[in-house]
């Protein structure tokens, strides 16, 4: 019997076998990297991500919402104008309230307010101007 033909048959299956699997693990060796590149990607959205809200927490979104009260508003224009640092006893003057107690330390109270909101800071104790 003549085993030739059939082993060249063999040779010929044999050959078209291990092309196909070199072709695949190109093929394999190209989607590997692709996927190292995609990950790579991921990683950096990832951490970009991160940053982002790290930095938004960080950043005022606007201002605050005021008290609801009409004074604070009139309170607030008044620093629009003003030149310097002011004092509660200033503000009542400038809103022509009576220099009473009551109207001066209520005034300071919505000073002492609208800084802890970061809206006003107090320059020196008592002295306040708006925040820059």
């Amino acid at each position: 019997m003549n085993l030739q033909p059939l082993l060249d048959a063999l040779g010929i299956q044999e050959d078209a076998a291990r092309g196909l699997a070199d072709d695949l693990r190109g093929q394999i060796a190209e989607l590997q990297n692709r996927l190292r590149e995609a990950e790579t990607h991921l990683e950096h959205l990832a951490i970009t991500r991160k940053t982002v809200t790290a930095l938004a927490d960080r950043l005022s979104t606007g201002p605050p919402d005021l008290p609801e009260h009409l004074d604070y508003p009139r309170i607030l224009s008044v620093f629009n104008d003003a030149t310097g640092p002011l004092r509660a006893r200033d503000i009542c003057e400038a809103l022509d309230l009576e220099l009473l107690p009551k109207n001066i330390e209520g005034t300071r109270a919505k000073l002492k307010r609208l800084v802890k909101l970061d809206i006003l800071t107090e320059a020196d104790v008592g002295s306040f101007t708006r925040k820059q």
